[in-house]
C-alpha cells in the first residue's frame, strides 16, 4: 500500500501550527474530518482514546497517532509538518515536528498495519526524514512520500 494512495490531496499540512499536543490532534482531527466526511470530534476522541493507551510519539521528532473508526469507507492518512515541534510525550522525550496520522475502518486490520509499516520504514531512514523536515511546500512532501521505499526495499 503505497502511502500516495493512503494520503490524498489536502492530507499534506507543509506548516501546521499548534502549540500542545492536544491542538496539534484537533487539526488532524479538522482536517482529516474534511477529507473523510467524519466528525472531527469523533476522529479526536478515537486519536486521543489512542494516545491514552500510550504515545504514539515514535522517537526522532517522529509521531504516528492512529485509530480506527466505524463507517470510515478507506485506511485515510495525513501528513503535517509543524512551524514548530511540540512535546507529545514522546517515547525519548524529544518533540515532534512530523505526524503522520492514520485512519482506517474498524475491519481493515491489514492495511492498517501496512500503512503502518510504510510510515515506519520511510522514517527509520534520517537521510528521508532530514528531506522531510527541509520540503516547504504539499508538492515536494508529496514527492518525497511517493518515493517511500517499498516493502522489498526494507
Amino acid at each position: 500500500m503505497p502511502l500516495p494512495d493512503i494520503i490524498a490531496e489536502g492530507a499534506i499540512i507543509p506548516a501546521l501550527r499548534a502549540d500542545s499536543k492536544k491542538q496539534l490532534l484537533q487539526a488532524l482531527s479538522a482536517r482529516a474530518s474534511e477529507l473523510t466526511g467524519r466528525p472531527a470530534s469523533e476522529i479526536f476522541d478515537t486519536l486521543s482514546a489512542r494516545e491514552s493507551l500510550g504515545s504514539t510519539g515514535a522517537g526522532s521528532g517522529i509521531a504516528i497517532p492512529h485509530g480506527k473508526l466505524p463507517k470510515l469507507a478507506r485506511v485515510t492518512g495525513l501528513f503535517a509538518r509543524l512551524e514548530k515541534p511540540v512535546d507529545f510525550d514522546s517515547i525519548d522525550g524529544q518533540p515532534v515536528d512530523l505526524v503522520f496520522a492514520l485512519l482506517a475502518p474498524e475491519g481493515a486490520g491489514a492495511d492498517h498495519l501496512k500503512a503502518l509499516s510504510r510510515i515506519a520504514r520511510l522514517t527509520r531512514d534520517p537521510g528521508n526524514v532530514q528531506k522531510l523536515r527541509s520540503a516547504r511546500d504539499e508538492a515536494s512532501l508529496r514527492a518525497l512520500l511517493a518515493q517511500a521505499p517499498t516493502p522489498h526495499a526494507a
